[in-house]
């Protein structure tokens, strides 16, 4: 777990460091209600607080004060990736077909990737990423091994078609990403410049101030051997990770390991027997019905997989059974590693089913078949003894089944499931453990994936031509202050880190269109934050201090600075932090070096 919530407190773009500030020369737009579609806190929090307005389904349009948020993620991921070697250019947000069909994407990307066409009858992408223009620049630009390694980046625009847009900008259609792609001349380096890479993304999380963890992962529709997630952690998260209290192991639900059940597989104490089970078409129902654990039933999964002819028409499908725990659930990704399966499958129809096995959905199990099909068997299944399944007829279940008795030895055993809470860690230093996430960044090792179709080569040494490794690095620019929402936000609103809020210290006068000394005041203090360069704002607008307040708390200022009249008089102002549960009275002539002492620690 990495956490460092002060790294960079006080921190701003230097433009608006020394610009004068004043809520009413800004745009401050606040909501008593989220809109009726808001699903999540951060997709709430950001419409109540006027930092989003949506457009269309998954498309928003950034406000100022939201926008103030993106300028200081880009920022920090900017200054940590030139600190790393990295150069930054833009690539186009409209590609050419062809580049995605040299790679094979075109087609194999899948339904995210918005293909269009111009005036001209031709093929464009819009990009949802950019490895292909990248290795297109890479094989025009790199020559010889002199020129690597070399690390290109951008800061742009993106958009994916998503089936079901949600979450806000969580789960956009149109987003702004970081991309970086490196490139090597050989598979050792490529791993020492992913390395390098996955140290910077911890140095620029560690500057937001967010709870993340980085995990293992499946390398998805990106490609490549090695991979590795950022995860903010938040209750709301989508993906679940895995990680061991004990050890440094983590990883996503995809990647995580269920290690063999140690030890040899029991003996057979029981006979097998056709049982009737009415009307328990469910592992639960039947273990309920037989007052057994759910761990001693056995789920049966049909998939199937089509072998295409020269045409493309389905000339052969293959019926496929999975077994597993009956408490357990597959893991689609594991079993795509399944030789046989690792070329896509599907799953099978019921009149394939009923074909294959001569019952329908519910009954299924390996015995009696009427059809042979190719049988997979989880680890834990594998070592199991007298497991329940079902007989392939209707109101009825297999019980005391047994491998090497009933049937024979699995001929294809492997980890199909995901892992659960108490798992063994797959390092052997204790057990599993799960919480929620959201991935904010992702690396991963490429190798030749793009570069070999590609035909992206240079001279070695001997002035012979190679392929280059590459490596590619994203971050979520525009989705990573909702995930710091969801980690940080109350009933009262958002709290932001000081790295991401869009202003870090808010001054609120009370009567300051009243009173000279109150605007004298809060006029210094702010000129004073400002020539300091903190990111201060004044709040000009003649609120009522219950309203000026509301807005403030929603939109998430860490540090609060009340100026009144009455605490003039006594020779103190009010401070409050954004977490505090009350304000902190201090001497008014002490509050500049107070504040600086906050903003640091």
């Amino acid at each position: 777990m990495h956490s460092n919530v002060g790294a960079a407190r006080g921190q701003v773009l230097p433009q608006q460091a020394n610009s004068p500030m004043k809520a009413s020369q800004f745009f401050v737009s606040t909501l008593k209600e989220a809109p009726a579609d808001a699903e999540v806190a951060s997709h709430k929090l950001m419409m109540r607080a006027g930092m989003i307005k949506k457009l269309g389904a998954g498309i928003y349009s950034y406000m100022p004060m939201g926008l103030r948020v993106i300028r200081k993620v880009e920022a920090i991921v900017r200054e940590e990736m030139n600190r790393a070697g990295a150069v930054e250019l833009t690539m186009p947000v409209v590609q050419p077909a062809e580049l995605w069909q040299e790679s094979g994407r075109f087609q194999g990307y899948g339904e995210e990737l918005l293909r269009i066409k111009d005036r001209h009858d031709r093929d464009f992408v819009v990009q949802p990423t950019s490895e292909e223009v990248v290795t297109d620049i890479a094989r025009q630009e790199i020559r010889s091994y002199k020129q690597l390694p070399r690390n290109f980046y951008q800061i742009q625009t993106k958009f994916r078609d998503e089936r079901r847009p949600r979450f806000g900008v969580m789960r956009g259609r149109e987003f702004t990403m970081k991309d970086a792609y490196s490139f090597d001349r050989d598979l050792d380096s490529a791993k020492a410049s992913y390395q390098a890479m996955s140290q910077t993304y911890r140095r620029i999380f560690d500057r937001f101030g967010l709870r993340y963890r980085a995990v293992a992962a499946d390398s998805g529709t990106i490609g490549g051997d090695v991979s590795q997630e950022f995860q903010v952690i938040a209750a709301t998260g989508e993906d679940a990770i895995v990680y061991c209290p004990d050890s440094d192991y983590a990883a996503n639900m995809e990647k995580a390991e269920a290690l063999a059940p140690a030890g040899r597989r029991p003996d057979a104490a029981q006979s097998l027997t056709k049982t009737p089970t009415p009307g328990k078409s469910t592992c639960a129902d039947v273990a309920e019905l037989l007052g057994v654990p759910l761990a001693q039933t056995v789920k049966s999964l049909v998939l199937a997989t089509d072998m295409l002819n020269e045409r493309g028409e389905v000339a052969r499908t293959q019926v496929w059974l999975l077994l597993l725990r009956g408490d357990h659930d597959m893991n689609e990704i594991k079993a795509s590693k399944v030789p046989g399966l690792n070329n896509g499958f599907r799953f099978a129809s019921v009149p394939e089913i009923v074909d294959h096995f001569g019952s329908e959905p519910g009954y299924l199990g390996p015995l009696g078949l009427v059809k042979p099909v190719k049988i997979v068997a989880d680890r834990e299944v594998a070592v199991r003894a007298d497991w329940i399944c079902g007989a392939n007829e209707a109101g009825f279940h297999m019980t005391g089944v047994n491998w090497g008795r009933d049937l024979p030895e699995p001929a294809l055993v492997a980890d199909l499931r995901n892992v659960v809470e108490g798992d063994p860690s797959p390092d052997g230093k204790g057990s599993l453990s799960i919480e929620r996430g959201i991935e904010v960044g992702h690396v991963f090792v490429l190798g030749t994936k793009y570069s070999k179709p590609m035909k992206a080569t240079f001279l070695d040494e001997n002035g012979k031509p190679q392929f280059l490794e590459m490596g590619c690095y994203g971050i979520g620019i525009t989705r990573l202050p909702a995930a710091a929402i969801e980690q940080n936000h109350d009933e009262r609103g958002i709290i932001w880190p000081d790295a991401l809020a869009p202003f870090t210290v808010v001054i609120c006068p009370i009567g300051m269109d009243r009173s000279e000394d109150v605007k004298l005041a809060a006029n210094q203090l702010h000129d004073e934050l400002l020539a300091a360069g903190v990111d201060a704002l004044l709040d000009d607008r003649g609120e009522r201090p219950g309203a000026m307040f509301a807005d403030w708390e929603l939109i998430g200022i860490p540090h609060r600075v009340v100026i009144s009249e009455r605490g003039l008089k006594e020779g103190q102002l009010e401070y409050q932090h954004r977490r505090d549960a009350a304000a902190t009275k201090v001497p008014a002539a002490e509050v500049f070096a107070f504040l600086k002492g906050r903003l640091q620690g």
